[in-house]
């Protein structure tokens, strides 16, 4: 039995059931130093938006009470994350640092470097799977190759092994008195403006409310799931995303939750692909750690973006275009830190196609103001839309947002809640032509048919 105390480091895990690195802390059966690290320092860490940090503060203020209800204190401390566990390990006199994968590539680099470093001085440095049912490395191609669409993908990992079953939360741990900082001195949440309102009223952060989401959404709305979850109009969708972004949930607690509740269902179905589109978006960023900033084709590297046009861009952000389903969309996304996963991708392909911006600075907003920002779902489903991607939506492909509103909000009861001025004198004029702004991104995409050196048929609007 080790006689030194255990730290668990906390990162996108902020649970403390199905925690395989807190499980783990706690059978080793000394005190546990619980910590979480605001890190903005380390190279290549991607600093937290406003709207993610808002959400932090929440699931920080809910992780520290469930730890004190098994007995555990969560510290904080905010700098470079290899620095701060060195100094906590120092500070206590730690034999072990646990903590729970993480998938991008300057994590990755930084963990693997931190977990040499503390072996090299004796200290039992432990991670573990715990955020993707199926680790990246693990699901391949016949030819040993990492997947690029995402059907044979999901096949691959429906056939490998069932997810193990979720890791019920300690009893008990014993916590220690190392020193931390006052989350209010962190300043994650917005003072002036306070733009937080909607979200305030929109979201309740923490495992506890992550629950009782997924049993209300099993019980409600999972059996309809595949017709309604195009519907922005209605309350159809799982809302799990910033549960499962920040690790209030973990994949296997929603996996074995679904299949026990609902294993025969089409809804059922339709939702674990969608589980799994999350899997196959880490999969591709394990695999292209700079999916956020370079196309994933490099062919589209030839693509001729004009010089931005600020105003257009500043027009789309505020919900400003004159194109009401874009507009109610933009208008939801900021006021609730989020947007209905159906208008997500007629705003992103209205950005890159109609106004032809990168699909870089998208990125960039929704990085900013989404509680869900996921740093492989945001990258790979902007690419998605924009052509760029893997399994992406061919660049042809233009969601035309007048016949996705006549289609999946028939009554425009979602425009009308969101753009309320919609149709009289205060709403502003599309800033841009449906149809010729769509002719000028075909022919724009003429440059990366000739760098990739094959035709591609270009026809079909959605």
């Amino acid at each position: 039995m080790a006689d030194t105390p255990t730290i668990v480091w906390f990162r996108d895990d902020l649970r403390v059931a199905d925690h395989p690195a807190l499980a783990a802390a706690a059978l080793r059966g000394d005190p546990v130093v619980c910590v979480y690290v605001l890190d903005e320092e380390s190279p290549g860490v991607r600093a937290l938006g406003g709207a993610a940090k808002w959400w932090l503060h929440g699931s920080l203020t809910a992780l520290s009470a469930s730890l004190e209800g098994i007995g555990g204190t969560l510290v904080l401390r905010r700098g470079a994350a290899a620095g701060v566990i060195r100094s906590l390990v120092d500070e206590t006199g730690a034999g072990a640092v646990f903590w729970n994968r993480r998938y991008g590539g300057a994590e990755r680099e930084l963990d693997t470097a931190l977990k040499a470093e503390l072996a090299g001085r004796g200290i039992d440095a432990r991670s573990f799977a715990a955020s993707l049912l199926f680790e990246p490395w693990t699901i391949r191609t016949g030819q040993g190759t990492p997947f690029s669409v995402f059907t044979p993908f999901w096949r691959a990992c429906t056939a490998a092994p069932a997810p193990r079953h979720p890791l019920p939360p300690p009893e008990t741990i014993e916590g220690t008195d190392a020193a931390g900082d006052v989350l209010d001195d962190w300043g994650l949440l917005p003072t002036r403006p306070d733009w937080a309102e909607g979200l305030r009223r929109t979201w309740t952060p923490g495992a506890d409310a992550a629950h009782a989401r997924l049993e209300e959404f099993i019980a409600d709305d999972l059996d309809g799931y595949d017709e309604g979850r195009d519907r922005p109009a209605l309350a159809a969708t799982s809302r799990l995303s910033p549960h499962l972004r920040w690790g209030e949930l973990s994949p296997y607690q929603v996996w074995h939750a679904v299949r026990e509740r609902r294993a025969g269902g089409g809804g059922a179905a339709r939702f674990l692909a969608e589980l799994g589109w999350r899997e196959f978006a880490w999969h591709v960023l394990f695999h292209a750690p700079d999916l956020a900033t370079r196309n994933w084709r490099p062919e589209f590297d030839a693509f001729p973006w004009p010089p931005l046009d600020e105003a257009a861009l500043r027009a789309w952000q505020r919900g400003r275009t004159g194109v009401p389903l874009v507009d109610a969309g933009m208008r939801e996304l900021w006021a609730t830190g989020a947007m209905h996963n159906r208008v997500r991708m007629v705003v992103a392909s209205f950005l890159t196609k109609n106004l032809l911006i990168d699909w870089r600075r998208g990125e960039e907003w929704f990085w900013d103001t989404l509680v869900d920002a996921d740093a492989a779902a945001n990258a790979f489903n902007w690419q998605w839309v924009a052509g760029s991607g893997a399994d992406a939506a061919p660049y042809f492909r233009v969601f035309n947002p007048e016949l996705q509103a006549t289609k999946f909000d028939p009554r425009g009861e979602y425009v009308r809640r969101w753009v309320t001025e919609v149709g009289t004198d205060a709403y502003p004029e599309p800033i841009v032509d449906l149809r010729e702004s769509r002719a000028a991104a075909l022919a724009a995409y003429e440059h990366v048919k000739a760098a990739r050196g094959a035709g591609t048929k270009t026809t079909g609007i959605d």
